[in-house]
């Protein structure tokens, strides 16, 4: 028995939280869902936006299943992913029939670095009017994130592995990341590599997603590269994410806690139930991932969806579709 520790956190988090439950529970897994408190309302509730408490059942528990964090996301999720040590962030993209996008026929899954870089927040004010940043970037997180991206690239058939930096300008930092990832990618033949500066390779995205299969990148130009290409195919709602460590790993939609639209019950569950069949590949449940996946891209297909993707049903409705497409 495998223990999830299940964070609905903030706005529309817990209604795609329910929702994917409904999906999850329409299998027979030997899973626990231990439920936790995290977001604004729990800070306004208890003062911590990540209580002790929560905290020790992520901890006490296999995966993580995280909804959404409002105005306390960087006291939640980033906290989270750093007590946590899930060194690999993955954001995969990919255009589904009946999404109105810019492209058809893209997949492409980025693999951000997420320990250093300027996200560690070592930012100082020097003087009044002058503050400066600290960017780390480590020969070890380096090798280790770029060795994920060819294992991940070798486990799913995928062919090529391109690495986006800035190595011209921060030839120390970047150069760094650029270095270890040539070096790494000798011991993988079998895998095709390239690497582009981050303007250059975004360019690329806009104009030609097509070249790139796995993207490799450093903590922010990932976060921007990833958010970049979902818009390629229709946006946040259907972009998933997994943060991957040596013990544990958390998996969450990239969407955030949408306040607009929190109650109404039209929120699009897609990112949310994408990021929980990222869990099931995690833990070996390949085929029953592919038919979640197969159901929620049938659904789509249909036109049997919410708002944001062209429908007119309530996210209730839409998880009705998927899992009747799941039993079919």
């Amino acid at each position: 028995m495998k223990k999830i520790a299940v964070i609905p956190g903030d706005g529309i988090g817990k209604e795609v939280m329910s929702a994917c439950l409904k999906v999850l529970e329409a299998f027979d897994f030997p899973f626990e869902y231990v439920f936790a408190e995290a977001g604004d309302e729990t800070k306004e509730k208890t003062g911590e936006a990540l209580p002790d408490e929560t905290l020790q059942i992520c901890k006490e528990s296999s995966a993580v299943l995280f909804g959404a964090a409002g105005e306390t996301a960087a006291d939640v999720i980033v906290r989270l992913r750093l007590e946590l040590e899930t060194f690999a962030n993955l954001r995969p993209a990919k255009s589904y029939k009946g999404v109105k996008c810019l492209f058809d026929n893209v997949d492409i899954v980025v693999v951000r670095e997420n320990t250093e870089c300027l996200y560690k927040g070592l930012e100082f004010e020097v003087k009044k009017g002058v503050t400066e940043g600290i960017r780390i970037i480590t020969e070890k997180a380096s090798e280790r994130i770029a060795r994920y991206a060819f294992e991940l690239a070798r486990r799913d058939g995928r062919k090529r592995v391109t690495a986006l930096h800035k190595a011209n300008v921060m030839k120390k930092t970047c150069g760094l990341f650029r270095d270890v990832c040539r070096r790494v990618a000798r011991d993988y033949d079998d895998i095709e590599f390239s690497d582009y500066y981050i303007d250059a390779g975004c360019m690329y995205l806009v104009l030609d997603p097509w070249r790139f299969d796995v993207i490799v990148t450093t903590n922010m130009f990932g976060d921007i590269v990833s958010d970049l290409i979902a818009g390629l195919v229709g946006g946040l709602g259907l972009a998933p994410s997994a943060n991957i460590g040596e013990k544990y790993a958390i998996f969450e939609p990239v969407h955030g806690s949408a306040p607009d639209i929190a109650g109404k019950g039209i929120a699009n569950p897609s990112a949310m139930i994408l990021s929980s069949t990222l869990m099931l590949r995690h833990f070996g449940y390949i085929s029953e991932a592919e038919r979640i996946e197969k159901a929620l891209e049938k659904t789509i297909a249909e036109g049997k969806t919410t708002p944001d993707l062209g429908g007119n049903l309530k996210t209730d409705e839409m998880v009705e579709e998927i899992i009747k497409n799941i039993e079919e």
